[in-house]
């Protein structure tokens, strides 16, 4: 019978350097620094405003006595000067006593306003802003942070030229309106972005 003879070579077995070149190569494998990569840290977010805790009651600033009286000065100058205007044009009796009578009350009304000004205070507490003033009728109004709908902020020229600033405040309600006069101007801004905040905070029921 004829020989049967295998030609075939037979296939060399892979080594086991070859199967770790292999796997090394392999592009789906992850790179050692991959999972590290993949871990960022979480950015932090902003947090609500946060309502003031009450800070009892805080007077404006005292050099707010300046500008009330050069605003009692020059009205006491225009209605004084028009009424003497009249007698000396007129010669009636009733315009020079009218001018006499506005100068003295005038007078007397600038004498109390030191004692005005340092009635005029306010206070932030946890829910509301409460504001007063007065001496003999004294009024007092709580402006709820989330009902603040516009802060506002007016110099006038000679709360300018002495670093004040009013602060008024804009409800829906016409009746609680409030307008804290005579604050620091750096202070005045302050206030204005904190109460803004809360008040945008608030009404977002947060």
């Amino acid at each position: 019978m004829p020989e049967v003879r295998d030609d075939a070579e037979p296939t060399p077995a892979a080594s086991p350097e070859a199967g770790a070149a292999g796997s090394a190569g392999d592009p789906a494998a992850p790179e050692p620094g991959a999972a590290a990569h993949a871990a960022q840290p979480a950015v932090a977010q902003p947090l609500p405003a946060v309502a003031p805790s009450d800070t009892g009651w805080l007077r404006v600033s005292p050099k707010y006595v300046v500008v009330e009286v050069v605003g009692s000065l020059i009205g006491m100058a225009v209605f004084v000067g028009g009424a003497l205007i009249v007698y000396a044009t007129t010669n009636l009796q009733v315009a020079l006593w009218g001018a006499i009578a506005i100068g003295v009350v005038s007078l007397i009304g600038i004498a109390f306003e030191p004692r005005r000004v340092r009635s005029i205070a306010y206070r932030l507490r946890e829910d509301d802003l409460l504001f007063r003033r007065g001496i003999m009728f004294q009024r007092q109004v709580a402006v709820p942070y989330g009902r603040m709908q516009l802060v506002d902020i007016t110099r006038g020229p000679v709360a300018r030229a002495l670093g004040l600033a009013d602060l008024k405040f804009v409800t829906a309600a016409a009746a609680t309106a409030v307008t804290v006069p005579g604050i620091p101007a750096d202070e005045a801004d302050r206030l204005r972005d904190e109460l803004v905040a809360l008040a945008e905070t608030r009404r977002a029921g947060l």
